[in-house]
């Protein structure tokens, strides 16, 4: 028998998933396992599902956002591992072993992480694309791109109490931001071993492209490298392949916006996008300098002023 292992599953009105995240949780190979799910004020039936399990514990806070809920569930778990499992998603059933296995072998390590399979609301497999392994500069490489999704993340408990756990005042990618704490003061592991299945449905907090936009430049600015910083962390910090993408998802949510004629939800993520551009002077030269694109811009703002 092996050290404790906490699974922590914070839930807001999820308890349509959540039964299927605790089953998960209990079915692992690995013993011993707590499992703690924190109920962050929900109006549904959470408490009631999670008390189908004896060996659940249910904490329940009035609603204080995710990383409160997390936050809250390690801080009243004992395990020497934690596990952050969202409600709507699942482990695989070997996820602890893998884990504890990554970590047992890297005493200095502070979070293993691996490999999630994509699934759709109702469970079924859906196409996912297979990151490139990470063997090295971890730290740059996240700041570069986030490569971790929560599920397939193992944390050593004293890693978790060092760094004070999950930035409460984010909103949004309180995930991200904890990764690149993390790596930047102690080593982590890329196990690169399918561990979990992350839900994708409409209910997804990433869907949410203004915030999670502005809250990975947040995130990001933390990190932004110093004169005495290495130029893979210049380089990288140029990058930042998170935040292209949510600008580029940004940008397809205002084209179409305008092809259906959504004027206010248009005029309202186009003053987003300016407001934030200026903090990716790359991605901005990239993006404006074109004169084809240059010319697609003056043709979506004519049909947008036509139109009205």
């Amino acid at each position: 028998m092996g050290d404790l292992l906490s699974i922590v599953i914070p839930c807001y009105n999820q308890a349509h998933f959540l039964d299927q995240a605790i089953v998960s949780a209990v079915t692992q190979t690995y013993s011993p396992v707590e499992i703690v799910v924190v109920d962050d004020g929900s109006t549904d039936d959470t408490a009631a599902v999670a008390a189908r399990h004896p060996s659940v514990r249910c904490l329940r806070q009035l609603n204080r956002g995710l990383p409160a809920a997390r936050n809250a569930g390690w801080k009243a778990s004992t395990g020497r591992y934690v596990i952050f499992l969202d409600a709507d998603d699942r482990l695989l059933p070997h996820a602890a072993t893998i884990g504890v296995a990554a970590l047992t072998a890297r005493p200095d390590a502070a979070l293993a992480a691996g490999l999630e399979r994509r699934i759709a609301a109702d469970g079924s497999p859906l196409p996912t694309p297979r990151r490139p392994r990470v063997a090295s500069e971890h730290y740059t490489s996240l700041v570069r791109r986030c490569w971790i999704v929560v599920a397939t993340a193992i944390y050593r408990r004293e890693a978790l109490v060092a760094i004070g756990g999950f930035d409460e005042r984010l909103g949004f990618a309180e995930d991200y931001d904890l990764y690149l704490r993390l790596a930047e003061y102690f080593p982590i592991v890329d196990h690169y071993t399918e561990v979990s299945e992350y839900r994708q449905h409409p209910g997804t907090l990433s869907r949410n492209l203004e915030r999670m936009l502005a809250h990975t430049l947040l995130v990001l600015g933390r990190h932004r490298p110093g004169p005495w910083s290495s130029s893979l962390h210049h380089a990288a910090y140029r990058q930042r392949d998170n935040a292209v993408w949510y600008y580029d998802r940004l940008l397809d949510a205002i084209r179409g916006d305008l092809h259906k004629r959504r004027w206010r939800d248009a005029v309202r993520r186009v003053l987003v996008f300016a407001r934030y551009l200026p903090q990716h002077r790359r991605y901005a030269v990239r993006r404006l300098s074109s004169p084809i694109r240059a010319a697609a811009r003056f043709t979506l703002t004519r049909n947008f002023y036509t139109a009205r």
